[in-house]
């Protein structure tokens, strides 16, 4: 394992310089310059990861929509300063090269909340998402309560926000209509 320490602040390229000099597989974000190391994930969280993942590329799929789902990897580019890897984004438009490391039309972003990520999810990084203007709606799911809050873009830019248990929820654009009990684990289920 590396032993090289981040610098105290950095921008995103030096972020990127950095973290492709590191010889682990930890993952990392960069808020406003600052290294955020993520630790490892619960089984629930990758579970709910995982389905919520399919459930939405089989949508964007059926909906024959010119988008793609993408799974924890390629980063948000919020700023200078600060960039993020969100858990589940669907980018809408013209197919993205395969050497890029950030999508550049994020209309969805999905976070799976986690009791270590909770205040950062809900707060900062949910302003941070709608600084880009491609945004159109932010999902931060709560596999132990059973909620998907959805923040969304309104008129003039107000952001709207709802916490669904249960419904449909409606995300145009880019044009999908998804049941909120698809996004969650079944109830009672082992390791929720």
């Amino acid at each position: 394992m590396s032993a090289q320490l981040a610098p105290a602040r950095m921008t995103v390229e030096e972020f990127l310089d950095w973290a492709d000099a590191r010889d682990d597989d930890g993952r990392y974000e960069l808020d406003d310059g600052v290294v955020i190391a993520m630790a490892p994930e619960r089984i629930v969280h990758a579970r709910t990861k995982f389905a919520i993942s399919r459930v939405l590329a089989d949508t964007v799929a059926r909906a024959g929509l010119p988008c793609e789902v993408f799974v924890e990897g390629p980063g948000i580019w919020i700023d200078r300063a600060t960039s993020y890897q969100p858990d589940v984004i669907i980018q809408c438009g013209p197919r993205l090269p395969g050497d890029a490391r950030f999508v550049d039309r994020p209309v969805v972003i999905v976070e799976i909340l986690s009791p270590s990520t909770a205040y950062r999810d809900l707060g900062r990084k949910a302003r941070n998402y709608f600084r880009v203007e491609s945004v159109a709606h932010y999902l931060v799911v709560d596999p132990d309560d059973r909620i998907v809050s959805h923040r969304r873009r309104g008129e003039g830019g107000a952001v709207v926000s709802e916490d669904l248990s249960a419904g449909e929820l409606i995300l145009d654009p880019p044009g999908l209509r998804i049941p909120v009990a698809d996004l969650l684990p079944p109830s009672g289920a082992e390791g929720t």
